[in-house]
């Protein structure tokens, strides 16, 4: 993760250890006098919003599984597990290699619903708000090599986060885009699924981040749940008939939930997917949807919904542009560091990058009518008489075997991750993997007698490590 977003986890631990030691920030009133009347929640919701959150973590199946100190899996997800303690993520080489992700519990469900719904891994899927990656990660892990996801976010600072998680993961079958919803008209009957992970009052997290307690309001609660029609109903065109949304916020009223669902099924006809739900989840009001929340379930707090879309559109997609297909042999030395087995290359920006083949014709129709900003996996930069590989490359698996790779000691990682130099013992000359437990962290280039560092200025750890 970028050193911004270390910076402000930690923040943010350091904000809910201090509210919670010295009880500084208490839950709104006006949410504690609605729990308090409903008839669906009980008074342990507020005790337990003052508990202390547990902290979990998805393994990336693809990488190196790192060492953690496990206490349990997550019931609802095959890859997720609660750690007995936080730890310091940023000082775990592993963490910055992508071979994990950590991620509130809750929102693993969505392996859960994927798995039990009929939903093909060759889909293509849109996470529509989809920063800080979670659950990008999650679908693209759970999707095979036909599948496709396109992981959109609009706001550029988050947007960047997004490139960055998901680059790290390894994933070869994504597109980043920074679109506002209404954009997805232009590709009517996409997707197969699509995520709306909504913007909403966040109620759910009061205990994670006891900040977001100051920011509640009655009024924010209700704009919210007139923005979240809004953003489905600006993306429905682009849903498949019968295709899947699966409609998710991190908060506990019916207002964005219930309501909204309703809302969805009588003005966009859609129709409401029951599954069978883990035990402690709790079904929603009326049986729509479900919730998962402290004190029930291991997890923040957490509302989801699936619902079919019933309608049928006739609208066809119009293209545009097309990106610059190249052949393999057009590139010097791009062989010697990627395996090209299965990948058409393409220019994009200043570089080369890949997908798979089967995906060509998905990158030509979203690069022509979406705001771009990671196509597949950046391979590089191609120069006369050499290769530069990206950090995209290095953490991918696309890397050619025959790639030289420097194992380092934790030490030595954690110096490369700063941006740092040392002596490596090896006498080949040129570009080089670096990696700890196996794992590749990125490039060298050995000059002989010293390398430059090539991982990414704006990924280095900033912290002090001694």
């Amino acid at each position: 993760m970028s050193a911004f977003f270390c910076f402000t986890n930690f923040i943010h631990d350091y904000l809910r250890i201090f509210a919670k030691n010295y009880n500084l920030i208490s839950l709104p009133v006006e949410f504690e006098k609605r729990i308090n009347e409903s008839q669906f929640w009980d008074n342990n919701l507020l005790e337990n919003l003052n508990t202390v959150a547990p902290v979990s973590v998805r393994i990336n199946p693809s990488k190196v599984r790192a060492d953690l100190s496990i206490s349990h899996p997550v019931s609802w997800s095959r890859s997720g597990y609660y750690l007995t303690e936080r730890p310091v993520f940023t000082l775990d080489p592993l963490f910055h290699a992508g071979c994990y992700y950590p991620q509130e519990a809750g929102s693993m469900f969505i392996e859960y619903i994927l798995d039990q719904l009929n939903i093909s891994r060759s889909s293509a899927f849109l996470d529509l708000c989809a920063a800080p990656g979670g659950k990008s990660t999650l679908v693209s892990s759970w999707i095979d090599k036909t599948g496709f996801l396109v992981s959109n976010e609009i706001i550029p600072s988050r947007n960047v986060i997004l490139r960055e998680n998901i680059s790290k993961w390894g994933s070869v079958n994504v597109v980043v885009t920074g679109n506002q919803p209404k954009d997805f008209q232009r590709l009517p009957s996409f997707f197969d699924v699509i995520l709306v992970d909504a913007p909403c009052s966040g109620e759910g997290m009061f205990r994670k981040d006891p900040n977001s307690r100051l920011e509640w309001s009655v009024s924010n609660v209700h704009m919210c749940a007139d923005r979240q029609r809004e953003i489905v109903e600006d993306v429905w065109d682009s849903l498949k008939p019968g295709g899947f949304l699966i409609y998710s916020t991190c908060t506990l009223n019916q207002f964005e939930n219930e309501d909204n669902v309703r809302w969805i099924c009588d003005n966009l006809d859609a129709e409401i997917c029951e599954i069978k739900l883990p035990e402690s989840v709790i079904s929603g009001m009326d049986g729509i949807g479900s919730y998962f929340a402290p004190g029930h379930t291991e997890s923040e707090g957490f509302f989801c919904a699936i619902l079919r879309k019933c309608s049928y559109s006739h609208s066809k997609i119009k293209t545009k542009l097309r990106l610059k297909k190249l052949s393999h042999s057009s590139i010097n030395h791009m062989n010697e560091y990627v395996d090209l087995t299965d990948l058409q290359i393409f220019e994009y920006k200043d570089s080369i990058s890949a997908c798979f083949d089967w995906h060509s014709h998905n990158i030509d129709v979203v690069f022509s009518t979406l705001n771009c900003t990671k196509l597949g996996v950046e391979l590089g930069i191609p120069f006369p008489k050499k290769f530069e590989p990206s950090q995209e490359l290095a953490l991918s698996s696309l890397i050619n075997e025959v790639v030289v790779k420097n194992e380092l000691s934790k030490e030595q990682a954690l110096s490369y991750l700063k941006g740092e130099t040392f002596s490596i013992d090896t006498t080949k000359k040129g570009f080089q993997l670096v990696s700890y437990k196996n794992q590749s962290l990125g490039w060298i280039n050995h000059l002989g007698n010293r390398f430059n560092n090539m991982y990414p200025k704006e990924w280095r750890i900033r912290m002090k490590i001694n």
